[in-house]
């Protein structure tokens, strides 16, 4: 597998009263045109570990890594210029609640045609017809209609296929989806998540989704990692999530209510002790 993206020994630090804590401990990783979800429970570390990717984290938090290259690309030690250069263009990450990353005050068109002019110099008619083929591409019925519209004319739904279209207009080798569907129903949550994965194998692209839903990773990704407390303790085959051998990924599996539910009450995670 040629790596797309290579990480050794990421971590993520911010001060506090009590002292420098790590957020992400040390976390390696290999990503080729694949694929691959994080898991694990609200801060356990995937959100930073996937904004780090994109040297998001602003001061005070810093980061460092023995290695984090992008197509052999070392992104530590480029400027923040030419940091620009690669977001949007090379890496998109769609975040959380994404419709509330919209501009409130530009339409629908201006929105994805500004995310692809960031990047390449176009004719006008060449921009539309592309914004056209784009809202297509996610399934929006009528895109002649929603590119005038503005982002509080648009459902919940539209919302995140508007954003997911802004990410992938660009054409970029890699997608972060950090929790894109959280805020979804389950029925348009299925229909999101069919899109990228439609769009992610066609264009051959590599795919981090982070989330806490172990069923819908499972369902989409080719490998997993599972996270806890800013460590990666278990990485697995996600056909194979269901014979986990940690304690911690197990717990969380078993903690997951079933349909035919028999238990009287959900098993609860441990708190105490080591995070290993």
């Amino acid at each position: 597998m040629n790596a797309l993206l290579e990480i050794r020994n990421l971590k993520v630090t911010f001060p506090t009263a009590r002292g420098p804590v790590d957020v992400v401990k040390g976390l390696s990783l290999t990503l080729g045109r694949e694929r691959l979800g994080i898991v694990g429970e609200s801060g356990s570390g995937k959100s930073m570990t996937g904004r780090s990717i994109l040297r998001l984290i602003r001061s005070p938090g810093r980061v460092t890594a023995d290695e984090m290259t992008f197509n052999g690309t070392d992104l530590l030690s480029l400027s923040e210029k030419q940091m620009r250069s690669i977001r949007g263009a090379r890496i998109s990450m769609v975040m959380q609640d994404p419709k509330f990353s919209l501009n409130p005050v530009m339409t629908i068109g201006d929105q994805i045609a500004e995310a692809l002019l960031t990047h390449q110099n176009l004719a006008r008619s060449d921009i539309r017809s592309r914004t056209l083929a784009m809202l297509e591409a996610v399934r929006i019925n009528d895109p002649e209609r929603v590119l005038g519209l503005y982002p509080h004319e648009v459902s919940g739904g539209m919302g995140q296929r508007v954003m997911i279209a802004m990410m992938l207009i660009p054409e970029p080798d890699l997608l972060i989806a950090d929790e894109p569907t959280s805020a979804l129903d389950v029925s348009v949550q299925a229909q999101v998540l069919e899109i990228i994965d439609d769009l992610v194998k066609r264009k051959g692209m590599g795919l981090i989704l982070i989330s806490h839903d172990l069923d819908l990773v499972s369902a989409y990704c080719d490998r997993i990692l599972v996270m806890r407390s800013g460590e990666v303790v278990e990485e697995c085959d996600a056909g194979e999530l269901r014979n986990a051998r940690h304690p911690y990924t197990q717990g969380l599996l078993a903690s997951i209510p079933r349909l035919d539910e028999s238990r009287d009450e959900l098993p609860v995670l441990e708190r105490t002790g080591a995070s290993t």
